[in-house]
């Protein structure tokens, strides 16, 4: 394997007494698309915001790109789970957009018209341009999550994070955005995404983590019965591809 873009080593974490992650390795080489998977409180959204630099941890190690978490920001997108359509944002679409372009301007630098340019492609490419002048407050919790994948896009990430993108977006979108994945991935970028759609990720993914406390990596796009049991502890539904799709479910 090459030198990993991601590379964590015996990493344990805990709220208060809590322990969320034990004993945690990983290493993710450049160009690696991989879906992390996992029940809800596994630890999947916090291993990405202790690797992002969003939360402190005090054992194990943990290298991007050679550097500790929160050194390199410029070169890492993140798409957070949808944001509640109560909180505040009062800002118009393109300018929540050209936010992902801060890393990439010098001190008292203002946004170029190439910075613009990049905003407004990566929103046309979510099919959000024709909003780019309305007001974050007054679009759909679908709508808004599309600007929050555009804003992550439009930082040019060497390594992308994205935490179950499509929850609030309605199912026509789901084609288009891992269709722009996949191409963003043969581009080079590096792509982990937390997702409960194991029937798109499968045709995408080239890696696999399953967390649930544990982490149990799989470098393969294969995602295995046997690999969903050791995290959810319990038989789960697959459904296999085919001629005439099927489940496979053992007695649960």
């Amino acid at each position: 394997m090459q030198d990993p873009v991601i590379d964590i080593r015996n990493l344990s974490f805990a709220y208060n007494d809590h322990l969320v992650l034990e004993d945690v390795n990983m290493r993710v080489s450049k160009g690696e698309f991989l879906a992390l998977l996992g029940p809800n409180g596994g630890g999947k959204t916090t291993l990405i915001r202790i690797i992002l630099g969003i939360l402190p941890y005090r054992q194990g190690e943990i290298r991007l790109m050679g550097h500790p978490p929160g050194h390199l920001p410029h070169l890492l997108g993140y798409v957070p789970q949808s944001m509640p359509k109560s909180e505040k944002f009062p800002i118009n679409v393109l300018d929540a957009v050209l936010l992902g372009r801060i890393g990439h301007l010098g001190r008292w630098s203002r946004f170029s018209g190439r910075d613009i340019e990049i905003a407004r492609q990566c929103l046309n490419e979510v099919g959000m341009l024709e909003y780019e002048k309305r007001p974050m407050d007054t679009l759909s919790g679908g709508q808004r999550q599309r600007v929050l994948i555009a804003r992550a896009l439009a930082g040019r990430p060497e390594i992308l994070f994205m935490d179950e993108p499509t929850a609030a977006v309605d199912q026509a979108f789901h084609p288009r955005l891992y269709s722009l994945l996949k191409k963003l991935n043969e581009n080079g970028t590096t792509i982990a995404v937390i997702s409960h759609d194991l029937s798109v990720l499968s045709s995408h993914v080239k890696a696999v983590a399953c967390i649930n406390r544990h982490l149990y990596y799989h470098h393969a796009a294969e995602i295995t019965q046997d690999m969903l049991e050791k995290v959810y502890h319990c038989p789960v539904e697959l459904i296999a591809h085919g001629h005439i799709p099927h489940r496979v479910l053992k007695k649960h």
